[in-house]
């Protein structure tokens, strides 16, 4: 029996058509996706059966005595929620009848009217709706989303948006309506919070629409999908996966069908003619009636698919990297608060805020590597001291010689210069308005969309646009944290599609499992202020999670095996300098190397310490990072001197003096590094 019908359906802003004469029907315990290209009008449909919109032809009819609440994307939190004296009084007010019951069951029992039929009906429904476990299910509900236990007890109104938004899904869940219509649930989820909701949406009995572009969601919770393409809605059955082959295979008939109808018909109008010139039009107006009868098959329009560049805008190809692109020794990272001055008092203490340590991460070129783990661990954090937009509290970064590196920054409120798209690509780099305009055409900027204002972009178009001046300049090394926010599937397999193919080396921050999975190699996970690798992919690191596996016992093995059976010292090592890689292109683009991680040796010492054995791999990664710099310092120093026989340098002072002064510094690095070599032998196993 369906609980709500949609019967010619029609929706329009303006002169643009969002649905055009849509019929579908939910019944009760349905579990239905909501699919389709950003703006294809999926967020009007939810508004639409909720009752918030109403369509400007048609029906939307509901089962009387419905109950339904809507999540949509971006919380909308309302007084109740907002005046709650803490987050977990806001979350159970979701249940509402229940606590109404609560509060009439108790006024009851306390005037002594426990005898009386309306208490044992009342006391019935409270059972029947699981009253004596509210307070469970709340805590469930919350610390399912991620909320720490600290968190329950302090106001609402301390939470960024999207804790509200996970706060608003926490108060749906427990209001359990009989629809439950859902708007991208998932944006503000971690990877737990993700498995807590598709294993409580699996146990519902009411019905649900959800629209998402998480694909790997939608197989976990739906048995049908409604698909929103070219104004219309389409029903398929089955998962995610199980639409997507039979959308496949639907458009490939289309294609033929068209194909073919288009042959009957020019067929058709060469016998007409045919029969004209031999004047049998009997036969002719046959072939004509036939011709009036096939009409054509509309050919449905190619989607526009995101194009991502294998080269830069400028600058072509990105050089090839070492071996080795990142090395994090002893890393500590976090934030740092800058010694202040208070009119005549001065602080000259520096604040550190610690958020994870890296015992000993190392990344090779071509590695493509996800950084997961819960929300608020230290993944951003991580990517943004690799990226040079943090300095490190303590330890090593080593950022390897010729990498060229872009960063992908996850806050999507930080300006983007220019008033409009295409003033954003020309303020980021001086090009043409044709090659501008070219380049984000690949991003589906077409048209009078590059001159749409950024500050009225879309999540999904200023995704888009943050990709585009992602490939202005040549990469070898992309940072990039939640590419996938905000964009819709296509764009999103695009993505990935380009990620697989490329010989760029990847450190991706995600809570996209599928993206994940088809992506990345290997991980490194961040958990319980730590950082470590995990040799394997998202499911077979779900997989060791299930049979116990932990970042802190993973820790615990690598600091054994990386000093011969040992556990690493915590902190700062003697002799070690914090350094971070030596950019000049800011939040964008960047490069250079680190020397961090060298140990000095100090002039006339003779009391040094007694140097402690490397494991056979420790010592094996020492000496490959010392036969790089070796080779990389030498080169080096012979086109300095070669320089120096340049009569050309010898008549120019300020060139001469360049060229001295670095030739001084090339030796000085070289005395360094061979004072390590010397250190390393003497530690050899």
């Amino acid at each position: 029996m369906s609980i709500v019908r949609l019967e010619g359906v029609v929706r329009e802003v303006g002169d643009f058509v969002i649905l055009d004469h849509v019929d579908a029907a939910v019944a009760a315990g349905d579990r239905i996706g909501l699919v389709g290209p950003n703006g294809a009008g999926k967020t009007t449909l939810l508004r639409l059966i909720a009752g918030l919109d109403e369509p400007d032809a048609g029906e939307v009819h509901r089962k009387r005595g419905l109950t339904f609440a809507l999540l949509p994307q971006e919380a909308n939190v309302d007084r109740a929620f907002t005046e709650a004296p803490s987050l977990r009084q806001a979350v159970r007010a979701g249940a509402g009848r229940l606590e109404e019951l609560e509060r009439i069951l108790r006024q009851m029992e306390e005037s002594g009217a426990v005898t009386e039929p309306d208490y044992e009906r009342l006391q019935h429904e409270f059972d029947h709706r699981d009253g004596y476990s509210l307070d469970q299910r709340v805590e469930a509900a919350l610390s399912g989303l991620g909320f720490e236990r600290e968190a329950w007890d302090r106001p609402p109104t301390n939470l960024s948006g999207g804790e509200q938004t996970r706060a608003a899904l926490a108060r749906l869940l427990l209001a359990d309506p009989d629809l439950l219509l859902l708007d991208e649930p998932t944006n503000h989820l971690d990877l737990a919070a993700l498995e807590w909701l598709e294993l409580h949406l699996g146990r519902r009995h009411g019905s649900l629409l959800v629209a998402s572009h998480d694909r790997a969601f939608l197989d976990a919770t739906v048995a049908r999908v409604w698909e929103l393409r070219d104004r219309r809605l389409t029903p398929f059955r089955g998962s995610y996966s199980a639409y997507a082959r039979q959308r496949a295979e639907r458009d490939i008939r289309a294609v033929d069908e068209a194909e073919d109808r288009a042959g009957e018909i020019a067929r058709e109008r060469e016998l007409v003619q045919l029969y004209r010139h031999q004047r049998k039009y009997s036969k002719m107006h046959e072939h004509e009636a036939r011709l009036e009868a096939l009409g054509p098959l509309e050919k449905r329009r190619a989607d526009a698919q995101l194009r991502l560049p294998t080269e830069a805008l400028t600058g072509g190809g990105p050089a090839r990297s070492f071996e080795t692109v990142v090395r994090a020794d002893g890393l500590v990272v976090g934030y740092a608060t800058a010694p202040t001055g208070n009119g005549a008092a001065v602080h000259t203490a520096r604040t550190e805020t610690p958020v994870a340590r890296v015992p000993w991460l190392e990344l090779s070129r071509g590695q493509r590597v996800g950084i997961v783990g819960p929300n608020g661990a230290g993944k951003t954090t991580l990517l943004r001291t690799i990226a040079g937009e943090l300095a490190p509290l303590d330890g090593a970064l080593d950022l390897g010689r010729n990498v060229q590196l872009t960063y992908l920054a996850q806050l999507r409120d930080v300006p983007i210069p220019g008033a409009t798209v295409l003033d954003a690509v020309l303020d980021a780099l001086p090009l043409t308005q044709g090659a501008a305009r070219s380049h984000l055409a690949r991003f589906l900027f077409r048209g009078d969309d590059v001159f749409k204002e950024v500050s009225a972009l879309s999540g999904g178009e200023r995704s888009r646009l943050e990709l585009a001046l992602l490939f202005l300049l040549p990469a070898n090394f992309l940072l990039l944290d939640e590419p996938t926010n905000h964009l819709d599937i296509p764009a999103r397999e695009a993505l990935e599609a380009f990620m697989t193919d490329t010989d760029a080396t990847l450190l991706v921050v995600s809570h996209d499992r599928r993206l994940l999975e088809k992506v990345c190699d290997s991980l490194w996970v961040v958990d319980d202020g730590l950082a470590v690798p995990f040799d394997g992919g998202y499911r077979a690191w779900r997989a060791a999670v299930a049979d116990g596996w932990t970042v802190k016992a993973a820790a615990e093995s690598e600091a054994r095996r990386l000093h011969g059976g040992h556990a690493a010292p915590v902190g700062r090592k003697p002799g070690v300098a914090v350094a971070a890689p030596d950019r000049k292109l800011g939040a964008r683009s960047g490069g250079g190397a680190a020397t961090s991680g060298r140990p000095a040796a100090a002039a006339g010492d003779s009391t040094r310490q007694p140097v402690a054995r490397l494991s056979k791999d420790a010592y094996r990664r020492r000496k490959l990072q010392l036969e790089e710099e070796l080779a990389s310092l030498t080169e080096r120093k012979r086109g300095l001197e070669s320089a120096l026989q340049d009569p050309g340098v010898h008549g120019n002072f300020l060139e001469l003096r360049r060229v001295s002064g670095e030739l001084a510094t090339v030796d000085r690095d070289l005395s360094e590094v061979e004072e390590a070599w010397l250190q390393m032998e003497e530690a050899a196993p």
